[in-house]
């Protein structure tokens, strides 16, 4: 099975001018790392719907993308999302969705018109995501491309079911962590010979005018995650250099 990489993507101005906190990023990150897995990306742009076609066309091109998407799917005037997924993805064209307009009138009645039944129209290849708040449909597109409403209270419940279908199985992660009493060029040579097999940091931080880098090993090979991580511990001790190995949550 391909990697998959997974990418967020977050609509909306009112997050951008700090009317509100964002809660997307928090949540979909640490439900990827129990998988095993971590975000390639993760963007929030404001409600312009050049904008919107152009970042969901970008993300589309990567390699075995999936787009995890929060915000516009709504009925009033400022919610896109639906027209430019199809302009990105599809054909062009809203369709009447008949299943999401069924749980439209059923859940809203005569309420149901004239505005939130716009909901319903839908891409033409469009799939629809259970809303297990307020059974308004979120919708998705080939199995990769998921978009749901802005409300974390209904789109994180339908993250986690998504992640469940995608990543049944649970892939385990070694990582070994330290920090050190010195500058991050002291492990550049180390770094470029790092397998691609192994994900590596250097994260440099300055405190009371002394330089400390942590670095971080990470593979799912358990033995490659050792020695990699083993070669630091080497170097430092050859240099005499300050250390001290952290836990990873």
């Amino acid at each position: 099975m391909e990697k998959l990489h997974f990418y967020a993507l977050i609509i909306g101005t009112e997050i951008l001018n700090r009317r509100r906190e964002d809660a997307h990023f928090d949540f979909v990150s640490k439900a990827l790392k129990k998988k095993g897995y971590s975000l390639s990306g993760s963007f929030i742009i404001e409600d312009d719907p050049k904008l919107i076609i152009q970042t969901i066309r970008c993300i589309s091109t990567q390699p075995h993308a999936v787009l995890l998407c929060f915000g516009g799917i709504g009925s009033t005037p400022d919610d896109y999302t639906r027209q430019c997924v199809a302009k990105a993805l599809d054909d062009g064209i809203l369709y009447l969705h008949q299943e999401a307009q069924k749980i439209i009138e059923k859940t809203l009645g005569n309420n149901a018109y004239p505005h939130p039944i716009n909901m319903a129209m839908l891409p033409k290849r469009a799939k629809l995501l259970y809303n297990p708040i307020n059974q308004m449909p979120a919708f998705s597109l080939d199995e990769r491309y998921f978009f749901m409403p802005g409300f974390p209270q209904m789109s994180h419940p339908m993250v986690t079911e998504i992640l469940n279908k995608l990543i049944p199985n649970t892939k385990t992660i070694y990582r070994h962590t330290l920090t050190a009493q010195c500058k991050e060029n002291v492990f550049i040579e180390l770094m470029e010979q790092m397998p691609k097999e192994v994900e590596f940091s250097s994260l440099p931080k300055l405190l009371n005018n002394t330089w400390y880098v942590s670095i971080s090993i990470a593979s799912e090979d358990k033995h490659l995650a050792q020695i990699s991580f083993d070669k630091y511990l080497d170097l430092l001790k050859e240099k005499n250099i300050f250390y001290t190995l952290e836990d990873e949550k």
